[in-house]
């Protein structure tokens, strides 16, 4: 089982950017795919980006596509997100969420650990 901790949310203006961080502890790292996910006030939480246990793969919202990039570190057991172009509508709460696997998932009910999420809020 592992257990996912994210950082680096905050504010920010728009046009700005941020970099996310999830660092993992507990299970065998590399055999995760690796997502992110977030959730606006009153929305369904929705997928932004994921990467297979290698980073060979990612896969990315088309909301976000071309500003966002997802990458990971297995040797120190990271999967971050550089968050680049930043507008009022990506302000959400942003979840690190990890499925056992080597797909490229893409739905919430895909991924069976979640980390307590960040905050990141994109003023205009």
């Amino acid at each position: 089982q592992v257990q996912l901790v994210e950082s680096g949310g905050g504010l920010v203006q728009a046009g700005g950017s941020l970099r996310l961080s999830c660092a993992a502890s507990g299970g065998t790292f590399n055999r995760y795919t690796m997502g992110w996910l977030r959730q606006a006030p009153g929305k369904e939480r929705e997928f932004v980006a994921s990467i297979v246990w290698d980073g060979s793969s990612t896969a990315y919202a088309d909301s976000v596509k071309d500003r966002f990039t997802v990458s990971r570190d297995n040797a120190k057991k990271t999967v971050n997100l550089q968050m680049n172009n930043l507008s009022p509508e990506d302000t959400a709460v942003y979840y690190c969420a990890a499925r056992l696997g080597a797909d490229r998932y893409y739905r919430r009910e895909d991924y069976n650990y979640w980390g307590q999420g960040t905050q990141v809020t994109v003023s205009s």
